[in-house]
């Protein structure tokens, strides 16, 4: 049962987020200053951390490319198929529909079944996962949709700006560079950055916690419902494609099989606040799909491991 510690932690750090703003003793400013923290600081650690001790193998850049699709296929199909919603309804959708949290929630879980072989495979398809999670989605969303537009109708920031003007999205681009031509992290700066890294779950889930607020509404409900199912829709399929078709070892097949059930990226409420939508249903979303991946990826890891 060691492997439902973390994740439970988890939802304690959200519960207690969502205690200390109601007591008063966090402050909705408070929920910015953490998120400035998660998106600047911690999770650019975390990054770099990731790819402390990487080494090439083609296998590992596969897994890299599959990442990034299974969170741009879910993207695109919510851009096609939610055209009759109002706009804001379909930005809601396409942010909180793309990206897995893996870092913050997914590896702990990993960790305990599989060991360090299947950590790895999380790793790398959380660097494909990155591209949308850390800024993708979001300039693609405000571009797809016109959300950043001036008075004349014309585009304020270029589409390029926004992907890099997104450091944690920057980080594991020059990440990616330098693991490419065979530079390697160093042991004493992943050392120093240790404190740091270590910070990005606690914030990140306590941010959560602080964003979450009771959600009223059928609206509200179904913006909830769509990007759930369709979530688990696509889990269902990446899942299935991976474990039969992925030209892989059995074990990695099994831990990227497991790994598409992961819940609502701890970023989408911080893309969802910057696109002026509503975070509490956003983090509402994210809370009810942490539930619904720990028993649907707790159940699937152990039927591989019988």
């Amino acid at each position: 049962m060691g492997f439902l510690i973390k994740p439970a932690a988890f939802g304690a750090l959200i519960l207690a987020g969502c205690l200390l703003r109601h007591k008063n003793i966090l402050s909705s400013n408070d929920q910015k200053t953490f998120s400035r923290l998660v998106l600047n600081i911690t999770l650019p650690a975390a990054v770099i951390h990731s790819f402390y001790g990487f080494e090439k193998e083609p296998s590992l850049y596969l897994m890299i490319a599959m990442g990034f699709l299974c969170s741009l296929l879910p993207f695109l199909a919510a851009y096609c198929l939610t055209g009759k919603l109002n706009r804001q309804d379909r930005m809601f959708t396409m942010v909180n529909i793309a990206g897995y949290n893996i870092g913050c929630f997914t590896l702990p879980l990993i960790q305990n079944f599989f060991g360090q072989t299947g950590s790895v495979a999380a790793c790398m398809f959380d660097t494909g996962n990155a591209v949308m999670m850390t800024g993708g989605s979001y300039a693609l969303v405000t571009t797809l949709l016109h959300l950043d537009t001036g008075d004349n109708g014309s585009v304020q920031t270029p589409v390029w700006k926004r992907f890099l003007g997104s450091i944690p999205f920057d980080t594991y681009m020059l990440m990616l560079v330098f693991s490419s031509i065979g530079i390697q992290i160093p042991g004493w700066l992943d050392a120093l950055l240790e404190p740091v890294y270590q910070a990005n779950s606690f914030l990140a889930m306590l941010m959560i916690g602080m964003m979450l607020r009771p959600v009223h509404g059928s609206a509200a409900l179904r913006n909830t419902m769509r990007v759930i199912l369709g979530r688990l829709a696509f889990a269902c399929i990446f899942s299935l494609s991976i474990y039969h078709f992925a030209p892989l070892s059995l074990e990695m097949r099994q831990v990227l099989a497991v790994t598409v059930f992961a819940p609502v990226s701890t970023l989408a409420p911080i893309y969802t606040e910057k696109c002026k939508g509503d975070t509490a249903v956003s983090s509402f979303t994210a809370s009810v799909s942490i539930v619904i991946g720990l028993f649907v990826m707790s159940g699937l890891a152990m039927w591989f491991r019988l």
